[in-house]
């Protein structure tokens, strides 16, 4: 190579690295806004409604997190009050948006999951409401402790006594108002054995070690191209698989396009870095695999609860995710330390003399 196309391909690639190093950093926090919900990913509770009775034509209710949230969006002209625990005024839900009585006891017990908000003077289930204005829009969520398991760190008696198989912990009622008419919503809260430590957690040290030795052991650059893609296969799949978000935070549409954008810059950095390794050029692909494996992790951390617990936030089916997640997580690890040895390895490679495959040093 003459000294001219050295300098030349040395400084592109540097150019390139940086440019790739620059969006990997700005694209931290798209993940986190992607990941909707704001709490675990994984759980091994799992909640649903079961009946809106009666049916409500443009009234939705639904639980978000794992039965940790309740949601309510009222699209009628009609407003919907729900009651707190007592049976006093809580909630107004309706056109004119939410509003929430701040002598009920349930609007500071429901600002917390395990219901910790201290409560403050005034506060009596018989006193005249006293209402205030929460939000404009027609829809809102809170921690209904109807729907979810209030202990922290103790395991329902009926889980406690047989954790090895699936139970139904609680069956809850909520009940609503809607105009004249009285609305119950039925649900049940379930609760799943995680998958076998023994069955799992040996394919996530393998995906890792495997795809360290692509980039210190491999006699070429091949096999850590194969990691590159299969990096940008799976993040490409989580983000297709987000979840539907609280309508007050996103559409769900909108939710998938924030969670593409890291995805897609994962795609054009395993392109880069393929490509160089088709070309045999192990230094770039090595490179390229540190920034792949960084923007894995910062998509995969978030989610890396689902590794081990039996239910996943997810659009899609649970094995994948928990496997996309698998390549991000432990592939992502394994990319930035086998990229690190592939460019030692494939710089030394360059730099030994006669080598016929060697590539020019990035100095």
């Amino acid at each position: 190579m003459s000294p001219a196309r050295h300098v030349w391909t040395t400084g592109v690639g540097r150019a390139l690295v940086v440019l790739l190093g620059v969006l990997a950093v700005l694209a931290v926090a798209a993940p986190a806004s992607a990941h909707v919900g704001g709490g675990a990913a994984g759980s091994d509770f799992d909640a649903a409604v079961r009946t809106v009775s009666p049916e409500l034509p443009g009234v939705s209710v639904r639980v978000l997190q794992f039965g940790d949230e309740l949601e309510v969006v009222n699209e009628t002209d009609t407003e919907l009050t729900v009651p707190g625990y007592s049976g006093e005024p809580y909630l107004r839900i309706g056109p004119d948006g939410v509003w929430r009585n701040a002598a009920s006891p349930a609007t500071y017990l429901n600002l917390d999951r395990y219901g910790r908000t201290p409560m403050p003077d005034g506060v009596d289930i018989t006193a005249a409401p006293r209402w205030e204005q929460v939000s404009t829009q027609s829809q809102y969520v809170w921690h209904d402790h109807r729907t979810h398991w209030m202990t922290q760190d103790l395991l329902p008696p009926v889980v406690a006594a047989d954790p090895s198989q699936p139970h139904t912990v609680i069956e809850w009622t909520v009940p609503m108002t809607h105009g004249d008419t009285d609305v119950v919503v039925e649900g049940v809260l379930t609760w799943s054995p995680p998958p076998p430590a023994w069955l799992v957690w040996p394919g996530y040290v393998l995906l890792l070690a495997g795809t360290v030795a692509a980039g210190w052991l491999a006699r070429g650059p091949r096999p850590l191209a194969a990691v590159l893609a299969l990096g940008a296969l799976a993040a490409i799949y989580h983000a297709l698989a987000t979840p539907e978000p609280p309508s007050s935070v996103s559409s769900h549409v909108g939710a998938i396009v924030s969670a593409l954008l890291p995805a897609l810059l994962v795609l054009l950095a395993a392109a880069i870095g393929v490509r160089a390794a088709a070309r045999g050029r192990g230094v770039l692909t090595g490179l390229m695999a540190v920034v792949v494996g960084w923007l894995l992790l910062v998509q995969g951390l978030p989610d890396v609860d689902v590794l081990w617990t039996a239910n996943a936030l997810t659009a899609g089916p649970q094995v994948l995710v928990r496997v996309a997640v698998a390549v991000l997580v432990a592939g992502g690890l394994g990319l930035v330390l086998g990229g690190v040895g592939a460019v030692r390895r494939f710089r030394d490679d360059a730099r030994a003399p006669g080598d016929p495959v060697g590539e020019p040093a990035l100095h």
